[in-house]
């Protein structure tokens, strides 16, 4: 492996190429150099495959009042109302952003189609077909790739982020990061003046998700070495409806499909959500996907069964093109027959925590999107309020960033990666065991429905897991597959202390040992042991 001293100081650097990370970038490029890191190509990460669409109060029908007390309500007590508000109040504002960098969202009768998804009260949810994701991600890429002060790596995987003291301050702040380059099998060091993590979720974690491999909480890990705080990260969410089949991979089937009058089935044809819920399909997606997945042990069935041949076939091809086609390549036609599916896991509510800058504890490292914890979600995000908070938070970092970064001195020159351990290593079949098993153990004990004494089994065997693969971090070569292992089990460590800590089943969090609420809604918050070297380093 061929070590780097340096390749660039940049004034921003950025970790993560997917919504949020382009639109930040997309906000700077006017007036600093940008450097932007992707795991994979740009188009690889979750925004791409999103389907259903963003949540904002776009006519008067609608109100921000109504969208706030919606998202309140969906994440059962622990939302923070300043950030609901926040987010809710600049959501037309962020549309119309994404508008006018072309994003090619619906019509009908010349005006845009508004949708309406589980737990919101009203049609506010503004689309591109079932392809929301893929429509705003290849217009930002576009755009991004055409900036000149914008700096594009592929297939770069950051390994840590860089600390250094700050004597003004008397403070650490973040300096960059070390940065594993597939293409070359280089670790290559990365500088700038602000770092943004916009890296994803950890959905990687779970054996059956709807996410792409990469979504292995890699900002999550980063930002806990370097110690940052990280809160509510017991709750995962489970989309309800993914399709079942042996050789489909994460197919996600989009929840606007129950927006638009698709039934949930038993095997024998037979509704069921009425017991569970007065709003039944449409009720938010953790009552949803605790339905099916008790329905599915009570009968001992692989999967149910989710219903729209009913609705015109017209109707379905035009609003659900990819859905139609991606299930017709598996024999399923939708218009005529219901679509198998199953939960998986779908969304980190917790992560980084961040204020409304998005700034973390450590200074000059950011982080928005799906790596944060913002305070929006609560227990449980509402559905769409996610490609939402990307571009809001994402504008509000660029305006901090762009306000401060002035007075920023940039970063002193930092070690090379130490090379000393690299050997290499046949090791590689041993760490695909391991994610193997680590996604399974998660699966099975710190899924849909919890129990403390599952959660002990797995709080065990993760560390143990930990164990082994500092070993082959210390002894052997760097790969993507064992640094995106090794943010996993950190990851997967702090998803089972939140658990454990959490005695009460609120939202996403549901334990067969405390099935009530407790009346002090509280979020749980981890604080790393390094914490405190954040405040001063002298």
């Amino acid at each position: 492996m061929k070590i780097m001293n340096a390749q660039a100081n940049y004034d921003v650097l950025v970790i993560g190429s997917g919504a949020a990370g382009l639109t930040l970038a997309l906000h700077l490029a006017a007036r600093y150099r940008v450097a932007l890191l992707s795991k994979q190509r740009l188009r690889d990460g979750s925004t791409w495959f999103a389907q259903g669409g963003i949540a904002a109060v776009l006519d008067d029908t609608d109100s921000v009042e109504s969208h706030i007390a919606d998202t309140l309500d969906a994440g059962a007590g622990l939302c923070h109302p300043d950030a609901v508000r926040h987010t809710v109040e600049n959501g037309a504002a962020a549309i119309q952003w994404l508008i006018d960098q072309g994003v090619d969202f619906t019509r009908e009768a010349g005006d845009y189609h508004l949708t309406k998804e589980g737990g919101h009260s009203h049609r506010r949810i503004i689309h591109s077909a079932d392809a929301t994701g893929m429509a705003v991600h290849s217009t930002l890429i576009e755009k991004v790739r055409a900036a000149d002060n914008i700096d594009c790596f592929e297939h770069h995987i950051a390994l840590d982020l860089i600390r250094q003291p700050d004597p003004q301050r008397g403070r650490f702040r973040c300096a960059g990061a070390y940065v594993y380059n597939k293409n070359t099998d280089e670790v290559e060091l990365f500088q700038g003046r602000a770092v943004v993590l916009a890296t994803g979720g950890a959905s990687k974690a779970y054996l059956y998700t709807s996410n792409p491999d990469g979504a292995s909480g890699d900002g999550i890990a980063m930002a806990w070495r370097a110690g940052c705080r990280v809160a509510n990260m017991e709750f995962n969410q489970f989309h309800p409806t993914c399709l079942y089949h042996p050789k489909a991979k994460a197919l996600l089937v989009t929840e606007a499909l129950r927006g638009e009058g698709a039934q949930l089935k038993l095997p024998d044809g037979q509704r069921f959500m009425h017991r569970f819920d007065k709003r039944r399909e449409l009720a938010p997606r953790d009552i949803v996907a605790r339905a099916i997945d008790h329905e599915m042990k009570r009968l001992g069935a692989d999967c149910l069964y989710l219903d729209i041949s009913h609705k015109d076939a017209r109707f379905v091809r035009e609003h659900f093109p990819t859905v139609y086609q991606n299930c017709l390549q598996y024999g399923i036609d939708i218009t005529k027959e219901p679509i198998p599916v199953v939960p998986a896991a779908h969304y980190t509510c917790g992560g980084v925590m961040v204020d409304e800058h998005g700034r973390t504890d450590l200074d000059q490292l950011y982080a928005i999107g799906e790596t944060t914890f913002t305070g929006l979600h609560g227990a449980n995000r509402l559905a769409s309020n996610s490609l939402l908070e990307c571009v809001v938070y994402a504008r509000a970092a660029a305006l901090h960033i762009d306000a401060t970064l002035s007075e920023v001195q940039p970063p002193r020159l930092a070690p090379a990666w130490d090379a000393s351990r690299v050997t290499d290593s046949d090791e590689d079949v041993v760490i695909s065991h391991n994610w193997d098993e680590l996604r399974r153990f998660m699966w099975d004990y710190v899924g849909i429905v919890r129990t403390r004494k599952r959660l002990v089994r797995a709080q065990h065997r993760v560390k143990m897991l930990q164990g082994e693969i500092r070993e082959f971090y210390a002894n052997y070569r760097i790969t993507s597959d064992l640094i995106e292992l090794r943010n996993l089990a950190l990851v997967s460590e702090l998803i089972i202390r939140s658990a454990l800590d959490r005695r009460e089943s609120r939202g996403l969090h549901y334990s067969l040992d405390y099935p009530k609420l407790r009346e002090l809604a509280m979020d749980t918050i981890l604080v790393p042991e390094n914490f405190a070297d954040q405040r001063q380093f002298i």
